[in-house]
């Protein structure tokens, strides 16, 4: 798990090197269709072709358009905001999972997992400033839609696993969100430019690599004791913020985060033990 979160980071670290190149919508494109060459091969020597076909196609389309919204929201936000202060913004996202899992999936969620769950949003409101310094900003906005769209797609995914295997899932996801950013970004396509084919090409192996990783961990792992390890993206796009952009989240970014952190961690040692589709792994990652 630690291994997909630091792969996971070089991956948004190339998305954000792209993003100032070309639209939201291209740049998911490209990293879909980067991606899609690696997920094939290891389709192949996992499960075989066979069980992309047999698929509950309403749900992958539904979790098509919310991966689309949340890599639009994600790059779009990454045009402004250090890769921490975006990461502290989707660390809300298992706590909005945790929220909508009592509608969608019928899960009671006690009076302790809801104070969790407000403390983390006040962490947000922390990151995002919205009085004072006037830091609520488009960015910040879009990678908090980012996180939104993540949970809903998380109660996809413990959906689909019912009944779908998580190579398809991954597929998928993956090749649908190529295909519809490509087709709404058709118009104001921008030409690669070559001193950018490293980088794509990177996302894709990273991207790829990150995926196997985290789909192992939770194979292998609780996922109460795995997911913490998503926090780990803090240090990592810390190291990466400094060595390629030369900038720090401030003190108030890091209170935020460490505010949500705090939540997230409170609300894994809630679930630790119980067992059932809440407590087994996601196919996806808190970085798109």
């Amino acid at each position: 798990m630690a291994g997909a979160v630091a792969l996971f980071a070089l991956m948004d670290a190339g998305l954000k090197l792209l993003a100032p190149h070309y639209p939201p919508l291209q740049v998911g494109a490209l990293r879909g269709l980067s991606s899609l060459p690696f997920i094939l091969v290891w389709i192949m020597a996992t499960v075989g072709p066979r069980s992309l076909l047999r698929v509950r196609w309403s749900l992958h389309l539904l979790r098509a358009v919310l991966g689309i919204a949340m890599m639009a929201g994600f790059v779009y936000g990454l045009r402004s905001l250090p890769l921490t202060t975006a990461y502290a913004i989707t660390f809300v996202a298992p706590l909005l999972v945790t929220a909508m899992a009592v509608p969608f999936l019928g899960e009671k969620v006690g009076p302790r997992r809801w104070f969790a769950i407000g403390v983390g949003l006040v962490g947000v409101l922390v990151i995002l400033r919205p009085t004072g310094e006037g830091m609520l900003t488009l960015g910040g906005l879009a990678v908090l839609l980012a996180a939104v769209c993540y949970a809903a797609s998380a109660i996809t995914v413990r959906l689909l696993a019912r009944t779908d295997s998580t190579q398809a899932m991954v597929f998928w996801l993956m090749a649908l969100m190529a295909l519809g950013s490509a087709l709404l970004v058709w118009r104001d396509w921008r030409p690669i430019q070559p001193a950018h084919l490293w980088i794509i090409a990177g996302v894709g192996v990273a991207g790829s690599l990150a995926q196997v990783a985290l789909t192992e961990a939770f194979r292998r792992g609780e996922a109460s004791l795995v997911a913490p390890l998503e926090y780990t993206a803090l240090v990592w796009g810390t190291l990466l913020d400094v060595t390629l952009w030369g900038v720090l989240p401030d003190r108030v970014t890091w209170i935020g985060a460490a505010i949500i952190v705090a939540s997230g961690l409170y609300l894994l040692r809630r679930e630790r033990g119980q067992s059932g589709e809440a407590a087994s792994a996601p196919a996806d990652s808190l970085h798109p």
